[in-house]
């Protein structure tokens, strides 16, 4: 594992790793949390619609759901309409794609280095137990709220599990490393002040680039300054008490 790719083999897993697989010709990532004895804990929609835009891109993009297989697993059953928190075997996870491990405390050179988001972050991992703990309290409490691709993935799942940590605000969108990708790349090719620097091929692209590698940077959940660390048992209270989910969805994704 090294900069140009985060695939592992099987036989180095730990309980409590931080692990993803690519869907549909590496257009998105589905995360998870190894809970060892090759099964796997993530938040997920049912049916094949664990993207969730609500647009054609449902349809599109390959969901996590073991029932895209077509086949029922003889460990799992059929998972085909459950929702939410759930654990599957690694296979099931997997659906047949490789497997990669999400990576804690880089450093800002390796974080820029993955120029393709939902593969790190600067933030650090807590203990594989206190990790494993998050995430079997919000299984067995099925206490991540409402899935949202947008604002609240199986990415932001994986990540509040290894940290704790969750945004405060309720309007951001984009939050998991995948989502805040795309929107750092919207951000540079639209909205960068500076493209009028430059009309020089060469230099769009260079400009582009560096907004990129900012956007991306700056909403990194290790060093955004609008986190807090959050007890499951209180995030699970909290949503269900039915408050408004302020701290539901983390930023590092799908």
């Amino acid at each position: 594992m090294g900069v140009l790719s985060n695939k592992i083999e099987r036989e180095q897993l730990k309980p409590g790793d931080h692990i993803y697989s690519w869907r549909s010709a590496y257009i998105y990532a589905h995360h998870g949390i190894y809970a060892g004895d090759s099964m796997v804990i993530h938040f997920t929609r049912a049916a094949g619609q664990e993207v969730g835009t609500g647009t054609i891109l449902d349809q599109f993009i390959f969901s996590s759901s073991p029932s895209n297989t077509g086949t029922v697993c003889e460990r799992c059953g059929d998972q085909s309409r459950l929702h939410g928190v759930i654990i599957s075997c690694l296979d099931c996870f997997l659906s047949g794609g490789n497997l990669y491990e999400f990576r804690y405390s880089v450093t800002p050179a390796f974080f820029i280095s993955k120029a393709r988001g939902g593969t790190c972050t600067l933030a650090a991992s807590d203990p594989s137990d206190v990790v494993l703990h998050r995430a079997r309290y919000l299984l067995d409490n099925n206490g991540f709220g409402m899935y949202s691709i947008f604002k609240n993935n199986c990415e932001d799942f994986a990540i509040y599990s290894k940290t704790g940590l969750l945004v405060e605000t309720t309007f951001s969108v984009g939050r998991s490393g995948q989502i805040s990708s795309l929107t750092a790349a919207l951000t540079a090719v639209a909205s960068s002040p500076l493209r009028f620097l430059t009309t020089s091929p060469g230099g769009l692209i260079a400009v582009a680039s560096s907004m990129y590698c900012i956007g991306r940077v700056v909403s990194d959940i290790g060093i955004r300054r609008d986190v807090n660390k959050i007890p499951v048992e209180s995030l699970v209270a909290q949503l269900g008490r039915g408050e408004p989910e302020t701290v539901t969805a983390t930023v590092p994704a799908g």
